[in-house]
């Protein structure tokens, strides 16, 4: 590929002939002045002023919310297996008479496991959730329950959740929790 030849001093004035007939979308940048060629001797003809437009900035877009382990990513076909019951979970994790320590580990160390044996579906017993002072998150019943899906969104993992949902009453009802995972590529 070679080189761009520039213009000729005609193409340059005709260029700015043109130019000068144009308002500018942006403000005019500015750039060190080309080189003149050494065989033309002729001065440049003089550049016209421009007209400089105020920028108008774009109208403000509320901000979106930072994705969730919930978050919609499921077809509808897992969405009526799970509501169901149909599904057979591949994994279940118990963090029953945890505390909040262990039951971390225990998440943390499960999801891992079995992201590593290919798993697609995990069913997560915290037990059922009880009305709980945020304050109090770490001392009542409950605790484990309120906890997950902050544990869930901020750890290495959640990248390879594709869903968390309520699990059906022949898995727990409202004390378990199905957890979702994406295919490993």
């Amino acid at each position: 590929m070679t080189a761009p030849r520039g213009l000729t001093a005609e193409e340059a004035a005709a260029w700015e002939k043109v130019a000068a007939t144009v308002d500018p979308l942006h403000p005019p940048v500015k750039r060190p002045a080309a080189p003149a060629p050494a065989a033309v001797t002729a001065p440049a003809p003089p550049k016209p002023q421009l007209k400089v437009r105020k920028a108008v900035a774009p109208p403000k877009q509320a901000p979106s919310p930072p994705p969730t382990p919930q978050a919609n990513s499921l077809d509808s076909h897992w969405d009526r297996r799970l509501k169901s019951g149909s599904i057979q979970p591949d994994v279940t994790l118990d963090l029953h008479d945890h505390g909040l320590d262990a039951a971390y580990d225990r998440l943390m160390s499960g999801i891992a496991q079995a992201r590593a044996m290919g798993a697609r579906t995990v069913l997560l017993i915290t037990g059922k959730p009880r009305p709980v002072a945020p304050a109090d998150r770490a001392e009542r019943r409950g605790a484990i329950r309120a906890k997950v899906l902050d544990w869930l969104a901020a750890s290495s993992h959640h990248s390879a959740i594709a869903a968390v949902r309520r699990a059906h009453q022949r898995h727990g009802g409202d004390g378990a929790l199905y957890i979702v995972l994406r295919r490993e590529r």
